[in-house]
C-alpha cells in the first residue's frame, strides 16, 4: 500500500551533511510525494543510536547512517535488525571495499570532510566576497573575481554565485538593466571570466509573476509584463555580443547544472 509520505531519519557521527545530500537525492526520484529528513548528528553512543531507533520504530520510518566509527556502525546494524527497522548503510560497504582495494585500513575518524584546511578558508573567504559584490554593490569586486556573472533580474545570479562560491570560486554578479550603463569595469575584466546569462522570455515571465506574488504584488506590474522582459533580454544580449563572453540559457536548468557548465568553460 503507497503513502503520501515517509520520514527518513540521517544518523552520523559527524554532521551526517553526506547522509542528507544523499537522502535528498533519492527523494528528487519521488516528487511531489513527500520525504521528512530528520537529522540525527554528532551520534557517538549506543543510547544516542537507540534514541534515534526508538522514534523510528514509532514512526514506521527509514534509517540512513554514515557512521564510520566501528563499534557504532556493528551496533546499528545489529539494533535495527533486532528492532525491525529498515536501516540504510550508506558508506560502510564503501569503506569495506576501500579497505580491501587498497590493502590499508581505515582511519574511522568522523567528520574529516569538514576538518579546517587551508581548503575549507578559501570555502569562506569566497562566500564572504559572493556576498559583499552582489549584485554589482561594489563595483571594485568585477576585476577581483575569478567569475562574474551578468544577465537580466530572476536568471539565478545570486544562488549561482553562492553555489561557485563553496567550490571555492570567488564571484561577482551583475545585473544587466536597459536604463544603467553597464559599469566600465565589466568591460575591462577578462571576457573569459564573464559568463552571461540568459533564459527563455516565457520562462522568465512566469518566474518573475510568482516572485511578484511572494512580494504581495500584482503580477501585472511592468516588472513581468512580455513587454519589459523582451526589452531586457534584448539589451543583455547586446551587452553581451560587446563583452564577447559566453552564454548560457538558464531556462528549466538547476543552478547545480548551471554551475557544472560554468566550471567545464573555465577548464577549457
Amino acid at each position: 500500500m503507497s503513502q503520501a509520505s515517509v520520514i527518513v531519519y540521517v544518523v552520523s557521527d559527524s554532521a551526517g551533511d553526506t547522509g542528507e545530500l544523499a537522502v535528498r537525492a533519492a527523494a528528487a526520484q519521488f516528487h511531489p510525494l513527500s520525504v521528512n529528513i530528520r537529522r540525527a548528528a554528532f551520534i557517538q553512543t549506543r543510547d544516542g543510536i537507540d534514541s534515534v531507533l526508538t522514534a523510528a520504530q514509532e514512526d514506521n520510518s527509514i534509517v540512513l547512517f554514515t557512521l564510520v566509527i566501528p563499534f557504532l556502525r556493528e551496533y546499528m546494524v545489529a539494533q535495527a535488525a533486532k528492532m525491525k527497522v529498515k536501516a540504510v548503510d550508506l558508506l560502510g560497504p564503501l569503506i569495506d571495499n576501500l579497505e580491501h582495494a587498497l590493502g590499508h585500513e581505515s582511519r574511522h575518524e568522523p567528520g574529516l570532510n569538514h576538518l579546517l584546511n587551508a581548503d575549507y578558508f578559501r570555502k569562506v573567504e569566497a562566500v564572504e566576497f559572493a556576498v559583499r559584490y552582489d549584485d554589482a554593490r561594489d563595483v571594485t569586486g568585477i576585476l577581483k573575481a575569478d567569475i562574474i556573472l551578468v544577465g537580466v533580474s530572476r536568471t539565478s545570479k545570486t544562488p549561482l554565485s553562492m553555489v561557485l562560491a563553496h567550490k571555492t570560486y570567488k564571484v561577482a554578479n551583475v545585473p544587466l538593466i536597459p536604463e544603467l550603463v553597464p559599469p566600465r569595469e565589466l568591460y575591462l575584466a577578462s571576457p573569459s571570466k564573464v559568463v552571461g546569462l540568459t533564459i527563455n522570455p516565457d520562462a522568465l515571465n512566469a518566474i518573475r509573476k510568482e516572485r511578484l506574488k511572494a512580494l504581495g504584488l500584482p503580477d501585472s506590474a511592468p516588472y513581468a509584463t512580455p513587454e519589459r522582459i523582451l526589452k531586457e533580454l534584448d539589451h543583455a544580449r547586446q551587452v553581451m555580443e560587446k563583452i564577447g563572453c559566453i552564454v548560457i540559457d538558464v531556462s528549466n536548468k538547476a543552478v547545480e547544472e548551471t554551475a557544472s557548465l560554468i566550471l567545464e568553460h573555465l577548464q577549457r
